[in-house]
């Protein structure tokens, strides 16, 4: 570990250990019962994974409610004045939920934009096809990230802007701005280093984010030249439906929200969504019997070799437990997102006072024997017959939140999964790359496998 982390954990660690003593002293003065956490000594001695993999540790070392200091994820990102995913509750926060869900990501909106999406799968099979003639591995991981962009640039704008930016930069805007939410802040810890900014989180994010409003402003007034000519015809996709929305609606949504809400959707919905079908296809490979329970699905269901269409999903009940075993196994937000408590609040017996940050480790909930039969073990067949969905009605899988903060764009992320996986396993064979045996693979490393065409 470098000179510059090991400083950055260890101030991290000074900082936790200061904000412990005065949360203790306070718990004290008010007599609330916190919730039971690490000792000091146990969070310096695991600071290096709780850093690297926060989900697993935090799991090792927690028990069903803990307590510990958090950073404020809101300080490394610059445009939370006007994000629908940091907005506290307000009337813009209000405004911007009822748009996604009554009209972006409405079954009828998506319904009438499939087409657009239709497109965009055609040309990855393609890829992929090409890939296979010549017995080329596949970074599958990769491949989904392009896939995923293209879905969301065509559902948005219904042209592509990754090559206004690059697709390498673009993935690296992306993975960026992802790693920034969670990152801890010694800022958050140290306001006096605010103008300082020493990790360079506010830099970094404020970059980044002006690349891509560089990319998305122009392509926001060339929409609203065009919807002034009177030839124009709607494209049904989600700039069309917020440029409407703001010009009957009495209060006006700007352009300014709109971008701000195109960057929420595209950094949450690329590399979670990317993430979610590698590690999917992952598991099928290293469970051949459940990979060819799926293949069977498919082939009488739609046909060996045809691709899977947003209609066929509801009549491939096994494709679906697939998805949700996976999402149990390998949520793509292992943490889900920070909130804040407006209040104090009882939780098992325990107060969270108000303020606290909250944190749900969505990946222990999903490997907890306490809450599944078999956690470790992949089995979509538990979902069979099933009535546990991921549409945060059930607590014990919400890999997309709950209530009034799940994410607004699952239901298209869900669309896409279902879209790309049932199409990559329905018109190819795969093998792991340098003939590996699917026992060997690490379930953690990216997937790389050669496509097979069906006919060779």
């Amino acid at each position: 570990m470098d000179t510059v982390v090991s400083t950055m954990l260890l101030l991290i660690m000074l900082a936790c250990t200061l904000k412990l003593i005065h949360l203790h002293a306070r718990s004290r003065k008010l007599n609330y019962k916190l919730p039971p956490g690490p000792s000091i000594l146990t969070i310096i001695r695991n600071s290096l994974e709780l850093y690297k993999k926060p989900q697993q540790t935090m799991a090792k070392l927690a028990s069903p409610i803990m307590h510990r200091t958090n950073p404020d994820i809101t300080t490394a990102c610059n445009h939370n004045n006007y994000s629908l995913v940091f907005l506290p509750v307000s009337p813009l926060w209000q405004e911007l939920r009822k748009i996604c869900h009554g009209n972006l990501f409405s079954t009828k909106t998506l319904d009438s934009s499939q087409d657009l999406r239709r497109k965009k799968l055609h040309e990855l099979l393609g890829d992929i096809r090409q890939s296979s003639l010549k017995g080329e591995t596949v970074d599958v991981g990769r491949a989904a990230f392009m896939a995923c962009i293209n879905f969301l640039s065509y559902t948005f704008v219904s042209e592509d802007f990754v090559p206004s930016v690059g697709d390498g930069e673009y993935k690296h805007i992306v993975g960026t701005l992802l790693k920034a939410t969670g990152t801890p802040n010694l800022v958050d810890y140290f306001p006096m280093l605010r103008m300082f900014d020493p990790q360079g989180i506010r830099r970094h994010t404020t970059d980044y984010i002006d690349k891509l409003f560089d990319v998305l402003d122009p392509l926001i007034e060339n929409r609203m030249k065009m919807r002034r000519e009177n030839d124009y015809a709607t494209n049904n996709d989600m700039l069309d439906i917020l440029l409407e929305i703001s010009e009957r609606s009495s209060e006006k949504i700007h352009k300014k929200q709109i971008k701000h809400l195109f960057l929420d959707l595209l950094v949450a919905g690329t590399d979670t969504t990317a993430y979610g079908l590698e590690r999917t296809m992952s598991e099928l490979m290293h469970n051949p019997e459940a990979m060819a329970k799926a293949k069977k699905e498919l082939a009488e269901t739609i046909g060996v070799g045809k691709v899977v269409e947003e209609s066929d999903v509801a009549r491939l009940p096994y494709l679906q437990a697939v998805i949700k075993e996976s999402l149990r196994m390998h949520p793509p937000a292992p943490m889900l997102l920070p909130r804040r408590a407006k209040r104090d609040v009882q939780v098992c017996g325990y107060t969270i006072p108000q303020g606290a940050q909250v944190l749900i480790n969505e990946w222990a909930i999903g490997r907890n024997p306490q809450v599944w039969d078999n956690a470790h073990v992949f089995s979509p067949e538990r979902f069979l017959h099933s009535d546990i969905d991921i549409k945060g009605r059930h607590f014990k899988l919400t890999p997309f939140g709950s209530g009034r903060r799940i994410c607004p764009g699952s239901p298209l992320a869900i669309r896409m999964l279902h879209l790309m996986l049932g199409s990559l396993i329905n018109c190819f064979h795969w093998k792991l790359e340098n003939n590996m045996d699917p026992k060997d693979m690490d379930l953690d490393q990216s997937l790389r496998a050669i496509p097979i065409p069906l006919l060779a």
